[in-house]
């Protein structure tokens, strides 16, 4: 049911294996690549055993040094025992269930074709990755919820239904008919039929309705059949319907408590801490921010105590070591992915942080204090009030930034030296937001991902055939 990918996929996977093999020999390349190459092209155990020594090297220096070449825009996000990955055209999402299968499920994507190209403008699509991420976030969660929990008795239940099924059905054996001694014995025939004991007969009984009608099992009275009412909702169905609405009000609930913790607690804090906003503003918003990160970091570190976080947080490890291994245009194994890091340098952890970090210039720049003089706010309550307001009301702006410099720029200049400083806030707390996984969490990924990458190459084939079509089209209309 999970499903490995498609044909095309795995041929396109393996030309580009064999280029890279070309390319990486046995004594050069990085580590990963060296250690995954090694057994597929027979290198030496003495090169082998050089490269896991290089392995030892922290996951930080190895997710910037082993950067594969291919940059996919390929991205996911781990989930309740099942990872999510998010392509141009689809998003795709891969679960462990209960039984130990893999159930993968996979829908377009809306923004796959540009049709308002003004959501694609720099700092515009900042703000809709964002908004679109937490949707087929909570989405691809109700999936991952609804097929990790599922009750095993539920199969039981279903193969008990199809046994009885199967033994009511054309293959059973075809029941001969009973004699009338046998339905005598049930209580079948009535009358003065059963009475004298004997078979029924033309000849003697053809003047008798009675007994007539109860040996041809005749009806007597007119019945009147009416119409079933309409069948109410299984308790199935209301458990669905509630679950949805259970989850739309999470989501909510999830975001007041990300204002209330990231935005509101921290300038509460402040407040006491450095006085009014106006007194002093940079020091107000430099103090307003370390908070900020302050109770992320807090926030990340104790729910990440949890055993059920701790396993996500290893599928958030799975999905970077599926990505890495893609990147370096390996075939995608549990084998091959297990060896690269399990932090990535354009993970959304990194977002997350310079959102953070961005927040506290944008703040500054801010001209609020014209405004509190201008519309005379006083001290206390009512200038905390606006201050709060002002910052939520410039979330997409600072989004926008972010994106910018986190995912277009960083994303594709890692070996820019400028770029590691950026990113090494993030990078530090994927320590916290992902763990080593193991072989099971590795094939959600792979099995997540090879849906979107089959899109994306079938949606590629498509655009190289119309094309091929446009150019033979024009030498005939020139």
């Amino acid at each position: 049911m999970s499903g490995w990918g498609s044909a095309s996929t795995a041929a396109a996977t393996r030309e580009t294996t064999e280029a890279v093999q070309a390319e990486v020999s046995c004594d050069k390349g990085t580590p990963s690549v060296a250690a995954a190459t090694a057994q597929a092209s027979g290198c030496s155990q003495v090169d082998a055993a050089s490269s896991s020594g290089e392995q030892q090297k922290s996951d930080l220096a190895r997710a910037f040094s082993e950067d594969g070449a291919l940059k996919t825009h390929v991205g996911g996000q781990a989930l309740i025992e099942g990872i999510m990955m998010r392509g141009t055209y689809n998003w795709s999402v891969a679960v462990r269930e209960p039984s130990g299968s893999v159930y993968v499920e996979e829908h377009d994507l809306a923004s796959g074709r540009k049709k308002n190209t003004w959501m694609y403008w720099p700092g515009v699509r900042g703000c809709r990755a964002l908004v679109e991420s937490l949707v087929l976030g909570f989405k691809a969660l109700e999936i991952a919820a609804e097929h990790a929990f599922a009750e095993e008795s539920d199969d039981a239940d279903a193969s008990a239904i199809g046994e009885s099924a199967e033994g009511a059905g054309i293959d059973q054996p075809f029941e001969q008919p009973r004699s009338h001694e046998e339905v005598r014995a049930e209580g079948r025939v009535s009358g003065s039929l059963a009475e004298e004991g004997k078979g029924f007969s033309w000849k003697d009984d053809f003047g008798r309705p009675d007994t007539m009608i109860d040996a041809l099992g005749a009806q007597r009275t007119l019945e009147v059949v009416e119409d079933p009412e309409p069948a109410k909702k299984s308790f199935l169905d209301e458990e669905v319907e509630f679950g949805r609405g259970a989850m739309v009000a999470s989501m909510v609930m999830g975001l007041v408590l990300g204002v209330v913790l990231f935005i509101v607690a921290p300038a509460f804090l402040t407040n006491l801490v450095v006085g009014e906003y106006d007194s002093n503003t940079v020091l107000w918003n430099i103090v307003d921010g370390l908070l900020r990160v302050a109770v992320f970091v807090l926030y990340l570190w104790l729910i990440g105590r949890m055993a059920d976080i701790k396993r996500m947080f290893g599928y958030h490890g799975a999905e970077h070591k599926a990505i890495h291994c893609y990147e370096h245009g390996l075939p995608l194994t549990p084998e091959n992915a297990r060896s690269f890091p399990r932090l990535h340098v354009r993970c959304g952890t990194a977002f997350l942080i310079m959102v953070m970090i961005i927040a506290i210039f944008v703040y500054t720049v801010t001209p609020l204090n014209a405004l509190i003089e201008a519309w005379g706010v006083p001290d206390g309550a009512p200038k905390l009030a606006l201050v709060i307001v002002v910052r939520i009301l410039l979330m997409p702006v600072i989004a926008g930034v972010s994106y910018e410099i986190t995912v277009k720029w960083a994303g594709s200049h890692p070996d820019n030296p400028l770029v590691k400083v950026v990113l090494w806030p993030g990078m530090q707390m994927q320590y916290l937001t992902t763990n080593e996984p193991d072989d099971g969490m590795i094939e959600c990924a792979i099995a997540a991902m090879q849906r979107v990458l089959a899109r994306e190459e079938a949606e590629a084939t498509v655009s190289s055939g119309a094309s091929d079509e446009s150019e033979e089209a024009a030498p005939a209309t020139a």
